[in-house]
């Protein structure tokens, strides 16, 4: 395996890097489409970054995680059954990780596939006959998501709480168990589609909170009204949900992802590790 010590790059931009990786990857012949796994937390332009790639390249589909989540009902049982806070979409287990694992096979298997769709404005699944529906036999397809490609924590590491929302409405950790037991299991299976795994690495948590707030601040200036418009408290709390595996991904990741960008507070690239990924070492 060809690596690369982490190397400054403060004016390629984080799409170029990718794009070089992936025109070199997408050279080489496959059987099946090549899936690229982007991961990175709220706000760090992954979804930005995956429309540019797609836009770069023929025959490519994107498919986000976002897309991927239970339906409103489905949630809502999992709230009354399990715990209250899995009706807040976002962490492992609130996502239909059988609906993944069916598109992947028919992408793979060469068939007009359509592409899951979730509204978040109504929270939940857009009906499934609005879903576009991608080409036969597409070459590339970017996964895109918050924590794609994510490993679980050790248990020990469930054990003391991260933020209030967890002291408060999670203290005796059913929530955050059950959420990394579903990340320990199918989720594995989703991922382990994936060829090759980059990630766009913040800065740190306080600048994902910062990145969340500023997008909601700039929301409510342009003039946005309704539930889906959120004060800072409100955000603050929603991205508590986040925050757990978040800063897990932060430690973790950059250990065994193919590609870390490093992330300045602007979102710029500012240092680059990874592998070759026309090498048997740089795909999985």
């Amino acid at each position: 395996m060809r690596s690369s010590p982490a190397a400054k790059c403060p004016i390629v931009s984080s799409e170029a890097i990718l794009a070089d990786a992936i025109e070199r990857a997408l050279a080489r012949p496959r059987k099946r489409p090549l899936v690229i796994g982007l991961c990175g937390a709220q706000g760090s332009g992954k979804s930005t970054v995956a429309a540019a790639l797609a836009g770069r390249f023929a025959d490519t589909v994107v498919l986000s995680l976002d897309d991927l989540y239970k339906t409103h009902d489905a949630r809502a049982a999992l709230a009354r059954d399990v715990h209250p806070l899995f009706a807040t979409r976002g962490v492992p287990g609130t996502h239909d990780v059988d609906l993944g694992l069916a598109t992947f096979a028919g992408l793979d298997g060469g068939h007009a596939t359509p592409l899951p769709r979730f509204d978040k404005a109504r929270d939940d699944r857009v009906d499934p006959a609005a879903w576009p529906v991608a080409p036969a036999r597409p070459a590339l397809v970017i996964f895109e998501g918050w924590c794609v490609g994510a490993a679980p924590q050790d248990a020990a590491a469930l054990v003391a709480p991260v933020n209030a929302l967890e002291r408060e409405r999670d203290p005796d950790g059913v929530w955050r168990r059950h959420a990394n037991a579903a990340l320990a299991g199918a989720y594995q299976w989703l991922f382990a589609r994936i060829d090759w795994l980059a990630m766009l690495r913040a800065p740190s948590w306080d600048r994902v909170l910062g990145w969340r707030l500023e997008q909601e601040q700039a929301l409510r200036a342009s003039g946005a009204r309704g539930a889906g418009v959120m004060s800072d408290a409100e955000v603050t709390t929603f991205v508590s949900h986040y925050e757990r595996l978040t800063r897990h991904i932060l430690d973790d990741m950059p250990g065994y992802a193919d590609l870390v960008l490093q992330l300045d507070d602007m979102r710029g690239c500012v240092a680059v590790r990874g592998t070759d990924p026309t090498t048997d070492g740089g795909m999985r």
